[in-house]
């Protein structure tokens, strides 16, 4: 059984393995129509709304920012760790990085069109995660769109499951679960995606994306 660490001790985690992250990942979304699909989706539905600016939480070495920049959209990216945030500055020197927390984000009441958060909550325990969505919710203006991108757990009868993460303990949701905490923060799904492991990944999970919009 593995046990949740400390946020402080997640970050210095991600500050040690950065470069080697921004290595693995930094070309990931050439190799992913799928992502690059649902990325696309949000951007559009995010522009539609007539405001384009975003936060990318969780942005690691911020090449998912940089793709939401040539979307259209006007991004910013927020991490934890300093790590990244250095290798995102250096790597995307025209567009905007912060470190912060998503319990605690430097922004507005009500001021973004778009929250982005893929994988960024999986070590956030369960019972520490409705602060999240609410800041998420707080964040965005009425009308605005989240999408949030996750590894689902076994089945409904596991709403949530602990996992050994490369990096740091991680937590996995039922979709529906997922879904209905959103909705209980004010922000109801309207799609959902659904990827299938292939038979040589590593991990055997399907990973969801939920497109959620504020009311």
């Amino acid at each position: 059984m593995v046990e949740h660490d400390a946020p402080g001790t997640v970050r210095e985690a991600y500050d040690a393995v950065a470069a080697t992250y921004e290595e693995m990942f930094r070309d990931s979304l050439r190799d992913s129509p799928l992502d690059r699909a649902v990325l696309g989706l949000f951007a559009e539905v995010v522009r539609a709304g007539g405001d384009g600016r975003v936060a990318d939480l969780g942005c690691g070495p911020g090449h998912v920012t940089a793709h939401l920049d040539g979307l259209g959209l006007e991004a910013f990216g927020v991490d934890a760790s300093p790590a990244m945030i250095g290798l995102a500055r250096r790597a995307h020197p025209h567009l905007r990085f912060e470190v912060g927390s998503m319990e605690a984000l430097d922004v507005a009441d009500g001021t973004l069109g778009g929250v982005l958060s893929r994988w960024s909550v999986i070590h956030t325990p369960p019972d520490e995660l409705p602060p999240v969505l609410a800041e998420f919710h707080r964040v965005l203006a009425p009308g605005g769109h989240l999408l949030i991108g996750f590894s689902a757990s076994e089945g409904p009868s596991h709403p949530t499951q602990l996992f050994d993460h490369a990096v740091a303990p991680a937590h996995r949701w039922w979709p529906d679960h997922l879904s209905a905490l959103l909705r209980e923060h004010g922000l109801a799904e309207t799609a959902r995606t659904v990827r299938e492991p292939e038979p040589t990944d590593r991990r055997q999970f399907r990973e969801i994306h939920l497109l959620a919009r504020r009311a």
